[in-house]
């Protein structure tokens, strides 16, 4: 990817933070973790494309932040207990969990 993808890819990012929504031209719904079966291990969100960056380690669970989740399968792909499903009903996220999602935009 050029730099200018990658900026331009950061900015679009930046700007989805800002607004706490989903991309206007997504049409895939997001995914979710299934806490009950994830094993914490990490490598969905080692996986997830930084352009989205939509997946966190909250301590004792990982999870899918569904305005920043693209709904590509990149993170399906890696799970190794298939827990992350598609996220239909999803619901906005909660405005503790945005606080921990700006510091982390702030330090990238």
């Amino acid at each position: 990817m050029s730099e200018h993808a990658i900026s331009a890819a950061q900015s679009a990012r930046a700007e989805r933070i800002a607004a706490r929504t989903r991309g206007d031209n997504w049409k895939k719904p997001p995914r979710r973790i299934e806490a009950s079966e994830c094993i914490t291990c990490d490598s969905c969100l080692r996986s997830c494309p930084a352009e989205f960056g939509a997946i966190f380690d909250r301590g004792l669970d990982v999870i899918i932040i569904p305005e920043l989740c693209s709904g590509c399968p990149a993170c399906v792909l890696e799970c190794p207990v298939d827990c992350i499903y598609v996220d239909e009903d999803w619901t906005p996220t909660e405005d503790s969990v945005w606080s921990h999602v700006e510091l982390s935009a702030d330090a990238s």
